[in-house]
C-alpha cells in the first residue's frame, strides 16, 4: 500500500483495521513455526474463483476479488444538493476503478441500496437517481467499472460495511443492481454470477449476444433498400393505417422488409423511420464497422468475390449492391490550413455523384497512387468537391497530404457490412430469427465467418458472463415494443433461458414486463412515453419480492408471431403493469372530415389490476408532442374521458391521449409514474 493510501486509510477506521488485518495475516503466513503458517492461512479471506476454469468469475458475499481486494475511502461530505446524503467517495487501490455511496439520513433509509451500471458511466450518479433512491428507502451506490461485474460487486459488499458503520446498524442490507442496454448485459451477468451480493435485479432494454453488431447492420441494411419506401411503411403501420407494409413495394423490397422483421426489428418501428435507419446520423448505424473490420479482416474482399455472398450474387438485389459500389482513386488540387499549418479540407479533382449509400472510407495514397499512408477520417460535399477533415486524425497521415497525394474514396466495406448478419448464424440453439438462413436440415445456407463476432462483444461487455438463465435473485426484465435497437424479442429470448434453467421455481423469481409506446431512449418524438417510471416501479416491487416474499404484477401476457411481440388490447388480460389507452374517435381509429369540423374523442383507460390508479391524463390534438394536463376526479383503476376539438387546418393528425398511472395513486409523487399512450387518425380535407 502506498503512502498516499496507508494516510488515507487511516482516515477511516473500517479501511485501516482491514489493512493492517491483511498485514498481520500475511506477516503470519511466512512465519515457519509449526501450525503458525497454517493458521494464518486458514484465517485468510477466501479467493473469488470461477467455478470452472476459463469461466466468469464466481463472486459470494465472503469471497475477495483480488483485483479489488482494497477499498480506499477519499472523501466523505454531507451534501443537500437533490436531497440530505452523506456522500462517500473512494476507489480500489491499484486500479482506475472509483465509487460514489450516498446515503440518506437514517429515518428514511430501510435497509437497502439500488446499483445502478453501464458501461460508459462515471462513479458520479444522477440526482434524479439518488433522489428516487432515498425516497424509496435506499442508498445509491455507482462506479466507473466499465464492462463486466467484478468491480461493482466489490464496491457493492464494501458498501455494505461503510452503511453498517454510518448508520450503526448491524442488520441485513438488501442490494438491487439495475441497467439497461450494455448495462443489461452486465446486470445479466452480475445476478448470474454472483451470490450474495445483490438480492435482485432490473435488466432492461435487453440485448442477447447476436444483437451487437447485427443489429445495428441490419437497420442499415433496411435503410439501403427501404429508404425511398419508409414513408409508406410508416403509414401502414400508423393509427388508421392499412396495416400491411409489404403494399407497393417491388419483390426485392418486400424480401428485404421480410428479413428484417423476422430479425426482430418492430414493424411499428417504423413509425420513426427516421430514427430506425439513421437517416440522421449516417454513420452511425455502422459504428461497429471498426469492430468487424479488425476482427474479421478478409471479409469485405470475401463479399466482392466468393460465391454465396451477396456481393456476387446474381440476382436484381446483388445488382442494386454491385451499381452502388463505390471505389475511385482521385487527385488533390487544393489544401487549405489553418494558423498551425494543420490540413483541414481538401479540393479535389472528382467526387463519386450522390451515392445510394453515403457512407465512405478515405484513404491516403502517395504520389504514386499505390504507397498507402493511412486512412482520413471526413466528410465529403460531392457537388462542391470539397473534402472536410475531422478532427482525430493520425498525425502523420495529416503530415503527408499534399497537392500531389492521392485519396481513394470507396465504400466496399460499409455496403459489405449491410449483410454481415447472414453470415453470423449462431451455433448456439434458440435464436429463431436466424431460422430463415438454415436448410431444412439445420445447416446455414450461406458461408459463415470464422467466428460469431457478437458473442464476443457480448462476453466482453458481461465480463465472461454466458447468459445460462441461471439467476441468483429476483428478477424483473423491462423491454419495450417499439425498441429497434434492442429487439423486443431479446426479453423472450433471455426470459426462455431462465425458464429452462429455473423450471417449476420460475415464476417464483422472474417477471419480463412489455411496454407499448417505448423505444431505446428517452422520448425524442410525439408518440413516445418516457419509461422511467416503469424501471422505478420495478424496482420497488423487486425489493418487497425479495424483502418481504410480495410477488410482483405477473408478467406481460405476449405471444411470438416470427419473432414479433404482439400483447393483448385489454388491460386485465395483458397484465404487466402498464396503463392501456383505449382512444377511439367515432368509435374507431381512424376519421375523415373537411376543415372546421369538430370531432370528439372518447377513451377508456385501465390499470392492470394490483398494478396502481390512473392519476393524470393530457391530450395531444395535433400528434405534435404539446400534451395539456386535464383533471378527470379522483385517481381510480378505471378511467373514461372524453373530449372535443375543432380542425380548422387541412393534414393528417395523429392526436394521442397520454394516461399515467402510480401505484398508490399518488398524484404528486415525481417517482414511479407508469405512462402509456392511445393514438387515432384526422384527416382533414
Amino acid at each position: 500500500m502506498s503512502k498516499k493510501s496507508r494516510v488515507l486509510a487511516a482516515a477511516d477506521p473500517h479501511v485501516n483495521r482491514v489493512w493492517k488485518l491483511a498485514t498481520v495475516m500475511t506477516m503470519l503466513s511466512t512465519l515457519l513455526l509449526p501450525g503458525i503458517g497454517t493458521l494464518a492461512a486458514e484465517s485468510l479471506p477466501v479467493q473469488c474463483e470461477p467455478k470452472v476454469t476459463g469461466g466468469p468469475m464466481w463472486v459470494t458475499a465472503d469471497c475477495v476479488d483480488s483485483l479489488y481486494s482494497h477499498p480506499v475511502i477519499d472523501s466523505e461530505i454531507d451534501l443537500t444538493t437533490s436531497v440530505p446524503i452523506h456522500k462517500v467517495s473512494g476507489h480500489f487501490e491499484g486500479t482506475n476503478k472509483k465509487f460514489n455511496f450516498y446515503f440518506p439520513p437514517k429515518s428514511q433509509w430501510k435497509g437497502r441500496f439500488y446499483h445502478y451500471v453501464y458501461p460508459l458511466i462515471s462513479e458520479n450518479a444522477e440526482d434524479n437517481a439518488i433522489s428516487f433512491g432515498a425516497d424509496s428507502g435506499a442508498y445509491t451506490v455507482q462506479t466507473n467499472g466499465g464492462s463486466g461485474y467484478r468491480v461493482d460487486a466489490a464496491a457493492a459488499k464494501f458498501s455494505k460495511t461503510v452503511a453498517a458503520r454510518y448508520y450503526g446498524s448491524s442488520s441485513r442490507v438488501y442490494g438491487y443492481i439495475w441497467g439497461g442496454s450494455g448495462g443489461s448485459y452486465m446486470t445479466i451477468s452480475a445476478i448470474e454470477n454472483t451470490s450474495g451480493v445483490w438480492d435482485g435485479a432490473v435488466p432492461f432494454i435487453p440485448g442477447t449476444p447476436t444483437s451487437i453488431p447485427n443489429n445495428f447492420f441490419v437497420r442499415a441494411f433496411a435503410r439501403f433498400v427501404l429508404a425511398d419506401k419508409a414513408p409508406q411503411i410508416a403509414d401502414a403501420v400508423s393509427p388508421g393505417g392499412s396495416g400491411d407494409p409489404y403494399v407497393g413495394l417491388n419483390e426485392d423490397e418486400q424480401a428485404v422488409l421480410q428479413e428484417v422483421t423476422q430479425l426482430g426489428v418492430p414493424l411499428r418501428g417504423w413509425m420513426d423511420n427516421s430514427y430506425l435507419l439513421g437517416l440522421n446520423d449516417p454513420q452511425g448505424l455502422l459504428g461497429f464497422a471498426g469492430t468487424v473490420r479488425a476482427l474479421d479482416p478478409t471479409y469485405a474482399n470475401d463479399f466482392w468475390s466468393k460465391p454465396g455472398y451477396l456481393g456476387t450474387e446474381q440476382s436484381s438485389l446483388g445488382d442494386m449492391f454491385r451499381a452502388a459500389k463505390i471505389d475511385q482513386m482521385v487527385g488533390i488540387s487544393q489544401v487549405t490550413r489553418n494558423g498551425e499549418n494543420v490540413p483541414t479540407s481538401l479540393m479535389i479533382d472528382n467526387a463519386p455523384a450522390s451515392p445510394k449509400f453515403p457512407v465512405l472510407d478515405f484513404t491516403l495514397y502517395a504520389a504514386d497512387g499505390t504507397t498507402k499512408i493511412g486512412t482520413l477520417s471526413g466528410s465529403l460535399n460531392a457537388a462542391t468537391k470539397v473534402f472536410t477533415i475531422a478532427s482525430g486524425n493520425q498525425e502523420n497521415v495529416l503530415n503527408a497530404i499534399n497537392n500531389n497525394a492521392k485519396l481513394q474514396i470507396d465504400n466496399q466495406w460499409p455496403l459489405a457490412l449491410l449483410t454481415y448478419h447472414r453470415h453470423q448464424v449462431p451455433s448456439q440453439p434458440g435464436f429463431s430469427a436466424w431460422d430463415q438462413f438454415r436448410a431444412p436440415d439445420g445447416t446455414p445456407l450461406y458461408p459463415q465467418r470464422p467466428m460469431e463476432i457478437g458473442q464476443l462483444i457480448a462476453q466482453s461487455v458481461t465480463g465472461g458472463g454466458t447468459y445460462t438463465g441461471s439467476v441468483n435473485g429476483k428478477v424483473i426484465v423491462v423491454t419495450n415494443l417499439l425498441d429497434v435497437d434492442a429487439y423486443p424479442w431479446d426479453g423472450d429470448w433471455y426470459s426462455q433461458r431462465v425458464k429452462a434453467n429455473l423450471g417449476p421455481s420460475y415464476d417464483d423469481n422472474f417477471r419480463i414486463w412489455y411496454n407499448d409506446y417505448a423505444d431505446h431512449v428517452a422520448p425524442h418524438n410525439a408518440f413516445l412515453v418516457d419509461y422511467l417510471g416503469i424501471l422505478e416501479q420495478a424496482l420497488r416491487d423487486v425489493s418487497t419480492w425479495a424483502e418481504q416474499g410480495v410477488a410482483p404484477a405477473h408478467s406481460t401476457r405476449y405471444e411470438m408471431v416470427g419473432n414479433q411481440v404482439s400483447i393483448p388490447a385489454n388491460a386485465a388480460v395483458r397484465r404487466g403493469i402498464q396503463p392501456v389507452v383505449d382512444l377511439t374517435v367515432k368509435g374507431t381509429d381512424r376519421i375523415d372530415i373537411s376543415s372546421g369540423q369538430t370531432v370528439t374523442f372518447k377513451a377508456k383507460i385501465q390499470v392492470p389490476t394490483g398494478a396502481g390508479k390512473v392519476v393524470n391524463t393530457a391530450w395531444d390534438f395535433l400528434g405534435n408532442g404539446n400534451f395539456t394536463t386535464t383533471t378527470f376526479g379522483t385517481p381510480k383503476q378505471t378511467v373514461e374521458v372524453s373530449m372535443t376539438y375543432q380542425y380548422t387546418k387541412p393534414g393528417v393528425y395523429f392526436p394521442a391521449l397520454r394516461a399515467t398511472s402510480q401505484r398508490e395513486g399518488d398524484a404528486n409523487t415525481p417517482f414511479a409514474k407508469i405512462q402509456n399512450l392511445g393514438r387515432v387518425r384526422v384527416v382533414v380535407h
